[in-house]
């Protein structure tokens, strides 16, 4: 027995449990366990499904919110009630170690199996977002990486048939070996036939539906949950294989049978397969199952219980039945070219019981292995980061001069984090199924209609993981906010977040530290700005021997705008004749000093340094400005509105005229007291938003400002037909291009990157 136990030490440490993880199951067990079942405590308690070194920091988000129709982490998906008895679902979740080594497949899958969290709560998706971290495009092997998740992304989205409607890429050294591949999906369903993630009722049959078993994906769950290395590159077997025709008639027969009422629970199979399925829908129900892997289509010769609990196939779903609807469940499935296959029956014991080929291989307490069961839940170590004493410093860097505004700003128009990423999004069918309205490029967030009404949803993904490497609570806070200022920007209200937390070893106390801070961040924006925290996902150990990634919590933001033809907005100045005004904090004025650049892409792109504190946010403020935007738009005066954010103001100014031909922009400044040239135009200060608005508006623009006391609203110029952009100071033109020449390195310079040899 001592000889046992010692190789099961040995091979649970192999399958990333501690020793002490191992005690505990020893001591639950009261025996060895079989190989099948250390490799589903393995995969349970890995931090991918169980959350172990996060869920006591996530318990401190604000969860709850009168629209929320499930609780954060209840269901497969967040649910938030739109009204006219409709609820929105999304999520997103990450897929950033499988990309690592398999870009096309690891992304794709990453599609694939956000959309199955969406359509296993009862919902049709309706549009497809996502956020992409990767090295510089310098780098041959950071624009193969670049290349493969693109067309992953593209590809499995095209052929599903849901539009990608928006999403966001940044580039750093910083995530140079260790890419995020971040995915979100949001859809639409009736209040009143949404579906739940439950096995309830003893006797009822349990369900495999969809594709057949393989050996793809096996330990996708604990290879997620371990820092990336050279030996990942083995470890390719690790990596999915999608099939999104599949997923289509997947997605089809799925809705069907719960428009039929034969589905008790369902739940996709995504990390973990059968395992976390199996466990995770028994422990909700209070209840167990009975397993007979002799059952479940397999598509290799010769697997193992082993691999067939562990395998993470894609396209496929685990239902719950009762027996008298059988029948009526094979049949749909059947219609859609698609295995239903019983496997296994519900039970009361509160164990999932797995046999095969005779053998009993796992009798397991379902509770025992769950989140909010008997997982662990550690409280890591903490300590603030040392780098930030040093990049909290910012060198004396000299201040620009007039006659090199027009160079730098044809500089960060080429940058690639501010360069136009139509190489993507051209690759996305961005407008399948008919109800996009605003896609990439044309608002700050994505516009889709909500077919049968006057309303549609504005979504968004947002992060900048240089403002929280530089202050994670300030950074978690800009992220937030930037998030909702683009929906409002688009004409919608913020409603609730999502999230995808990207960050590196929680076992280094400064990694935890930070990880902290930044959810603290979220949390203070979020219950400002009455956004609750739906749900999401958190991926740590994003490291590689180099160091980790850039702390980056992604947040996916929806919206909501209840008159769609009257309020969805632009981001881009739409007539000659228009005038343009910043919308800003009172507190805000243009006398600027160094430490404004701290943060920024001028400071990175320009100098070289990322160093400096994140640019200055007061939440009170931020919430002013939002809520006047929103008013202003509501009552029709706006033309456009776009939120100043990477690059400065600068910057957002001269995106403002390169969506549409035949404009451009005759912008006068006349700033009060000192100033510095380079933190007035570029520098990142938030809570600042340009609009456009035809002059006879002025007044009642004026009159609606007036009511927000907490804001100011400055004229900055005028939208001219003639194509140029013109910028003057003081009556001191600083530049004057053309508008033509700015739309040739805005939205030529990723393809020229991407057409270099790799």
């Amino acid at each position: 027995m001592v000889d046992e136990i010692l190789v099961g030490k040995k091979l649970a440490t192999e399958h990333g449990l501690t020793e002490q993880e191992y005690a505990w199951i020893l001591e639950r067990l009261g025996r060895v366990p079989t190989i099948t079942e250390l490799g589903i405590y393995s995969v349970m308690w890995s931090e991918h499904c169980s959350y172990k070194n996060s869920i006591a920091v996530l318990k401190t988000l604000p969860r709850e919110g009168e629209a929320l129709l499930v609780g954060a982490g209840d269901e497969n998906a967040g649910l938030v009630d739109i009204g006219d008895g409709l609820a929105v679902a999304f999520k997103i979740e990450s897929h950033n170690h499988p990309s690592a080594v398999e870009p096309y497949q690891g992304a794709a899958t990453g599609v694939g199996g956000i959309h199955r969290d969406i359509f296993t709560m009862g919902a049709r998706p309706i549009c497809a977002l996502n956020s992409l971290r990767f090295g510089s495009l310098e780098n041959n092997r950071v624009r193969y990486l670049f290349d493969g998740v693109v067309r992953g992304i593209g590809d499995y989205g095209n052929s599903f048939g849901v539009p990608t409607v928006a999403g966001e890429v940044y580039f750093d050294p910083a995530y140079e070996g260790n890419p995020l591949v971040n995915a979100m999906s949001v859809g639409i369903v009736k209040t009143d036939a949404t579906a739940s993630a439950i096995a309830e009722g003893a006797g009822n049959k349990v369900f495999i539906v969809g594709s057949a078993t393989g050996r793809d994906g096996i330990h996708g769950a604990t290879f997620a949950s371990e820092e990336l290395s050279e030996e990942s590159e083995k470890k390719r077997p690790s990596v999915q294989v999608g099939d999104p025709f599949t997923e289509k008639l997947l997605l089809e027969a799925t809705l069907e049978a719960l428009a039929e009422g034969v589905v008790v629970g369902i739940q996709d199979m995504g990390a973990a397969g059968i395992t976390c399925s199996s466990c995770e829908m028994s422990a909700k129900g209070n209840a167990g199952m009975r397993l007979n892997l002799d059952h479940v289509p397999v598509r290799e010769p010769d697997m193992t219980a082993y691999e067939i609990m562990l395998s993470e196939s894609q396209e496929r779903m685990l239902l719950v039945c009762v027996p008298e609807k059988e029948e009526i469940l094979q049949n749909i499935f059947k219609k859609w070219d698609l295995h239903a296959v019983c496997i296994g029956e519900v039970t009361d014991t509160g164990r999932v019981q797995v046999k095969y080929q005779g053998v009993q291989v796992a009798d397991v307490e379902a509770d025992h292995l769950v989140l909010g069961g008997g997982a662990p839940i550690y409280d890591r170590e903490t300590s603030r980061p040392r780098y930030l004493d040093t990049t909290s410093l910012l060198p004396e860097v000299g201040d620009v001069q007039p006659d090199e505004i027009e160079q730098i700003l044809e500089i960060l128009l080429g940058a690639p984090n501010i360069a136009s990423k139509q190489w993507v999004f051209e690759q996305y069918d961005t407008m399948v199924r008919t109800g996009t309205v605003f896609g990439p490029g044309y608002g700050d967030a994505a516009v889709v209609r909500i077919k049968g009404s006057d309303k549609a949803l504005a979504v968004t993904t947002d992060c900048n993981g240089r403002y929280v490497f530089l202050n994670p609570r300030k950074g978690g806070q800009i992220a937030v906010a930037e998030a909702a200022r683009n929906v409002v920007c688009a004409g919608g209200k913020p409603l609730a977040i999502t999230n995808c937390l990207n960050f590196g070893n929680p076992y280094k106390p400064e990694v935890y530290w930070t990880f902290e801070e930044a959810v603290g961040g979220m949390g203070d924006a979020c219950k400002v700005l009455n956004t609750p925290v739906t749900g999401g996902n958190v991926s740590f150990y994003n490291e590689n021997p180099e160091g980790a990634v850039f702390p980056t919590p992604t947040i996916g933001m929806l919206g909501l705008i209840k008159d769609v033809e009257a309020h969805a907005t632009q981001s881009g100045f739409r007539q000659a004749g228009d005038r343009i005004y910043l919308l800003s904090p009172q507190s805000w004025n243009f006398r600027t000093q160094i430490q404004e650049i701290g943060g920024t892409e001028y400071l990175y792109t320009y100098h070289g340094l990322t160093c400096g504190d994140a640019p200055h946010l007061d939440l009170r403020e931020e919430q002013s400005v939002q809520s006047a935007a929103l008013a202003l738009i509501n009552e029709g005066v706006i033309q456009s509105a776009h939120d100043i954010s990477d690059g400065g103001l600068l910057v957002a100014l001269a995106e403002c005229v390169l969506f549409k031909d035949d404009i451009g922009a005759d912008v006068k400044l006349s700033p009060r007291g000192e100033y510095r040239l380079d933190a007035l135009f570029f520098g990142e200060a938030q809570s600042r938003i340009l609009l456009s608005a035809h002059p006879s508006d002025s007044e009642q623009i004026n009159a609606i400002v007036a009511k927000h006391p907490e804001v100011q609203l400055t004229a900055l110029g005028t939208v001219k037909e003639t194509p140029k952009f013109s910028v003057t100071i003081d009556d001191q033109q600083v530049m004057c291009s053309l508008v033509s020449a700015m739309k040739d390195v805005y939205f030529g310079r990723i393809s020229e990157y991407m057409e270099r040899a790799t």
